[in-house]
C-alpha cells in the first residue's frame, strides 16, 4: 500500500539517489538540470525555508517510490509557482503514482493561492510530458523564471 507524505530531513539522501538514478537510467543531461543543483543535498531544508512550497513523497514499506513538489522559483511571473522534481523509481511507473503526486501538488498549489503552475522538462522524459498534457499543462514557446536549467527545452503551464 502506497502512502503519500511530505518530505522529512531523513529522506534527503534517498530522494537525491532516486532523482539521480532516473537521470542515469535515461542518460539525461547532468549539467543544466536538477541533477547538478546544489540544493539536491538538502531538499527538505530547501522546501521548509521557502514560503508557499511543498514537496510530496510516495512511499511503500519505507522505500521512496517517487517525489514531486511546488516551489516559488525565482523570476516567475506573479501568481505562478513551479511544479518541480516529479520523478519515479522505474518499478513505480505506470501505476498512477506519478499522477497522484501531481494531483497532490496541484491541490497544494491551489491551497497556497497560486494561479498557475509552470514546469520544465526534456524530450527524454516523454512519458512525464504526456502525463503533464493529460492533466492540463500546455506547451510554451519559451521558458519562464530563472531556474538555471539550460538543458531543458520543454516548458509548460497549467492554469489553476
Amino acid at each position: 500500500m502506497n502512502t503519500y507524505r511530505l518530505i522529512e530531513k531523513e529522506d534527503n539522501l534517498a530522494v537525491k539517489k532516486l532523482i539521480q538514478a532516473v537521470f542515469e537510467e535515461y542518460d539525461a543531461p547532468r549539467e543544466g538540470t536538477v541533477f547538478a543543483d546544489p540544493e539536491m543535498e538538502d531538499l527538505h531544508g530547501l522546501f521548509e525555508r521557502a514560503e508557499k512550497a511543498v514537496f510530496w513523497l510516495a512511499e511503500e514499506d519505507g522505500n521512496i517510490l517517487g517525489c514531486c513538489g511546488v516551489y516559488p522559483t525565482s523570476g516567475l511571473p506573479s501568481g505562478l509557482a513551479e511544479l518541480v522534481k516529479l520523478y519515479l523509481d522505474a518499478g513505480a511507473r505506470g501505476k498512477g503514482i506519478g499522477k497522484t503526486l501531481m494531483e497532490k501538488c496541484i491541490a497544494s498549489a491551489q491551497d497556497m493561492a497560486y494561479e498557475g503552475l509552470y514546469l520544465e522538462s526534456i524530450p527524454l522524459f516523454g512519458q512525464a510530458v504526456s502525463l503533464y498534457e493529460k492533466v492540463g499543462f500546455r506547451r510554451l514557446s519559451k521558458p519562464l523564471g530563472d531556474s538555471g536549467h539550460f538543458s531543458c527545452s520543454i516548458w509548460m503551464l497549467k492554469d489553476l
